[in-house]
């Protein structure tokens, strides 16, 4: 009897720890299985699709319900996107029967394709710089639900970026304002991967959007890693986002508007620039907008300029002597003295 007593209490105890360690259980969704296969799945036709900034896209997503499931009129599409370190998901569209929202910077610009009442397709209308990266479709059917993932890369160019400062000057939200000050975002792996093999070849370390300090190298050489080391972007892994120290590299897509060299144009400071610019119903170009000239554009100009960020540049895309003999390219030529009249400026225009 009383061993019995003894287990019973001891039973009890054990119920009460399992309550107290498990007491959120009931937060977590139930999962049945079933033994004749999934009744719901969601199917992705491209892994993958490409835009610019300022077009309109569509990322696929479909889904097949098992036919002998009777019509839920609760099913629901669930949008979100995926953070760059994965570690969380921001809303952006949900949908069940009529009722239907869109979250945050995505308010008013993204709907559901609608081809056919499988398509879970998320239409997104004036892309930004920022809606790049990788999108989760999910489908919610009762007790069952797949997901899906597509990314949306944008068209666009990679550039190095360092303040008056100088280099290895930024931690990482200082660097993350840098971009934006130049219309530009911090610039992904895949993205410097891409411009990396795309010939893109700097020395400097500098931040990604995933917090890791990385470069590119395609001619290996002894202050860059050693001339007996093979190309590649070289990572310095994850770093303090507060107390680190580096360069940026910067992504920006196309724009709307015209970027230009001020004609005619006399040598003047930056003060000077900055107000012939605006007389000209125009604002001083940023180096972003300059990168996207010349890259997507090709615009060339062999003339010293200008830019918002108190730097002066010029866009080569034809090399010829004196101007890039070389190698296309964007030449910096420092941060000068604001006021010696020195330069021209470039401006840009922005499209109403």
């Amino acid at each position: 009897m009383i061993t019995l007593l003894l287990l019973s209490f001891f039973s009890l105890s054990q119920a009460d720890n399992f309550d107290q360690a498990y007491s959120d259980l009931e937060n977590y969704r139930t999962i049945y299985i079933s033994e004749n296969g999934p009744r719901l799945s969601v199917v992705t036709e491209q892994a993958r699709v490409v835009s610019r900034r300022g077009g309109n896209v569509t990322l696929p997503c479909s889904f097949q319900r098992d036919p002998s499931s009777a019509p839920n009129p609760k099913l629901r599409i669930k949008w979100t996107k995926l953070t760059s370190d994965f570690l969380k998901e921001i809303d952006v569209f949900v949908a069940m029967g009529f009722h239907k929202k869109s979250y945050g910077s995505f308010h008013g610009r993204v709907h559901l394709q609608g081809a056919n009442e499988n398509d879970a397709s998320l239409v997104i209308t004036e892309i930004t710089l920022e809606d790049y990266g990788k999108y989760k479709c999910e489908v919610i059917d009762g007790l069952e639900d797949d997901t899906g993932v597509v990314s949306l890369d944008l068209q666009g160019v990679v550039f190095p970026y360092f303040p008056r400062l100088g280099r290895y000057n930024l931690n990482f939200h200082d660097a993350d304002k840098a971009c934006q000050d130049q219309d530009a975002i911090v610039a992904s792996f895949d993205q410097l991967y891409d411009a990396w093999r795309g010939g893109l070849d700097w020395c400097n370390a500098g931040w990604l959007s995933d917090g890791s300090v990385q470069y590119p190298i395609t001619k290996p050489r002894e202050q860059c890693g050693g001339k007996s080391t093979v190309p590649g972007v070289r990572n310095y892994g994850m770093r303090d986002k507060e107390n680190n120290r580096y360069d940026v590299f910067c992504f920006t897509s196309n724009y709307k508007g015209r970027f230009y060299y001020l004609t005619p144009s006399s040598k003047m400071t930056y003060e000077e620039a900055v107000l012939a610019c605006q007389k000209d119903g125009a604002q001083i170009a940023k180096v972003g907008q300059m990168y996207t000239a010349w890259k997507l554009l090709g615009y060339d100009r062999c003339d010293a300029g200008w830019l918002a960020d108190g730097s002066v540049r010029y866009p080569i895309s034809r090399p010829r002597r004196r101007c890039s003999p070389t190698e296309a390219a964007v030449r910096f030529s420092g941060f000068p003295d604001k006021k010696h009249k020195l330069y021209g400026v470039y401006c840009f225009k922005r499209q109403n």
